[in-house]
């Protein structure tokens, strides 16, 4: 499974291409950008079992440091604040990882 299974490919490149400074990147912007916002919970959450790389069940941090390239492969990293930034709104309980919970809340 591809995200462009889920998300139009000239969306993701707008997206990318919105947020291509570095400290540009909104979670809450891009999600909307690539149409995710639009997107049912069943598509929603598939989305989010492909950008978690190792099937924890959770977006950790690494794994948000590198994501914008799981839509587009040449993508920058995020930066160190805009993953803080990212992980701080995405986490429900604190637990310094973002699960479907709270991942489901922020699209």
């Amino acid at each position: 499974m591809a995200i462009t299974d889920f998300l139009a490919a000239s969306d993701i490149t707008s997206a990318i291409s919105a947020c291509k400074a570095k400290d540009s990147f909104s979670p809450k912007t891009f999600f909307k950008a690539v149409g995710l916002s639009k997107k049912t919970p069943t598509e929603i959450e598939k989305v989010f079992k492909i950008l978690d790389q190792d099937k924890s069940g959770f977006i950790e941090q690494d794994e948000l440091q590198l994501f914008l390239q799981n839509f587009s492969k040449g993508a920058r990293t995020l930066t160190a604040a805009e993953t803080r930034s990212f992980l701080k709104e995405g986490d429900a309980d604190g637990d310094g990882k973002i699960g479907w919970e709270g991942w489901r809340l922020k699209v």
